[in-house]
C-alpha cells in the first residue's frame, strides 16, 4: 500500500474517532443541561404555585404546607376539568379551614380561563386568582389581581349572598368598561366551584380523593348522561340544592341566560 494511502486512511480513522468523541461529549452536555433545566422548571412552577396559593390563603391562616397537602380531583364538568387535576387543603391544628379548587371556563373572550378558588369550610369564598388566560390586555386581563381589584369582589361571598351574574345581566357583580364577556365567564366559573364544593363538602374537607372518584364513577354508571351533571352539582344542604338546581343546566354549565351573545362582544 502506498505510504500516502496509508496516511489518508489513518487520518480518516482519527477524524472519525474525533467526531465520535465530540458526539458523546455533546450528548452528555445536552443531557445534563436538560436534567438541570427540567429541575429548574419544576422548582419555578412549584414556587409560582405556592405563591398563588398563598395569595388566596395567607400563611397566617394555616399551619400546613399547602403544596404538600394536595389531593387528586377527578374530571368534572362542573369544574370544567376534562382530566384529573389537583386540589389543596389548608389546615390549622389538624382541622381543615379551607380548600383550593381549580376551575376552568371555556367562555372567555379569547379562550379558556383557569382559576384557583379558595373556599372556606363554611362555604364562603376565601379568594380567587386567575392563573392562566389569554384575555385582551387592558380589558379582559383586569381579572388579574395585579391589574385591578375586581377579583376581590368574590371575597367572603357565598352561593346565597350574591346574585351570581354581572350587573349587565341583572346581577351583583361589576363588569369592565368595554368588556363584559370575560367577567361574565369568571363569575360563572367561581359559582360553579362553590356548587362543586357544596356537593362534595365532606370529601373535600377530608382531602378524600377516593370518595370523590368513586362518587363520580357510581354516578356515571347509574345515571344517564343528561342527568349526571345535576347530580354531581347537587349540594348537600337543602339551601345549596335550591341554588344549584335553579342555576345549573343539565350539563353542569351556566344557564343560557348568562351565556354571551353577539351584542355583548367586547374589544
Amino acid at each position: 500500500m502506498p505510504e500516502n494511502a496509508h496516511g489518508f486512511g489513518h487520518n480518516i480513522r482519527r477524524a472519525a474517532l474525533g467526531l465520535a468523541v465530540f458526539a458523546i461529549v455533546t450528548a452528555g452536555v445536552v443531557a445534563v443541561t436538560q436534567i438541570t433545566t427540567a429541575d429548574t422548571i419544576v422548582e419555578n412552577e412549584r414556587a409560582a404555585q405556592s405563591a398563588a396559593l398563598a395569595e388566596i390563603i395567607p400563611p397566617s391562616l394555616h399551619d400546613n404546607s399547602l403544596l404538600d397537602d394536595a389531593f387528586a380531583l377527578p374530571p368534572s364538568q362542573v369544574l370544567g376539568l376534562e382530566t384529573a387535576d389537583t386540589g389543596w387543603r389548608a389546615t390549622q391544628d389538624g382541622k381543615t379551614v379551607a380548600v383550593l379548587l381549580p376551575v376552568v371556563t371555556g367562555k372567555g373572550y379569547s379562550g379558556d380561563i383557569r382559576l384557583l378558588v379558595g373556599i372556606r369550610a363554611d362555604g364562603s369564598v376565601a379568594g380567587v386568582r386567575a392563573v392562566k388566560h389569554s384575555e385582551t390586555p387592558g380589558l379582559g386581563d383586569k381579572i388579574e389581581a395585579r391589574k385591578s381589584g375586581w377579583i376581590h369582589e368574590f371575597d367572603d361571598q357565598t352561593l346565597s349572598s350574591m346574585d351570581w351574574k354581572v350587573q349587565k345581566d341583572g346581577g351583583d357583580f361589576d363588569q369592565f368598561t368595554g368588556a363584559t364577556i370575560t367577567p361574565r365567564a369568571v363569575v360563572g366559573a367561581v359559582r360553579q366551584a362553590l356548587i362543586y364544593f357544596m356537593a362534595h363538602r365532606t370529601a373535600l374537607l377530608a382531602g378524600d380523593s377516593e370518595t370523590l372518584t368513586a362518587t363520580r364513577r357510581v354516578r356515571q354508571e347509574t345515571l344517564s348522561p343528561a342527568a349526571e351533571s345535576p347530580s354531581e352539582s347537587a349540594p348537600e344542604s337543602a339551601a345549596g340544592s335550591t341554588s344549584a338546581q335553579s342555576s345549573t343546566s343539565a350539563e353542569g354549565n351556566t344557564p343560557s341566560s348568562l351565556q354571551h351573545s353577539g351584542d355583548n362582544a367586547h374589544e
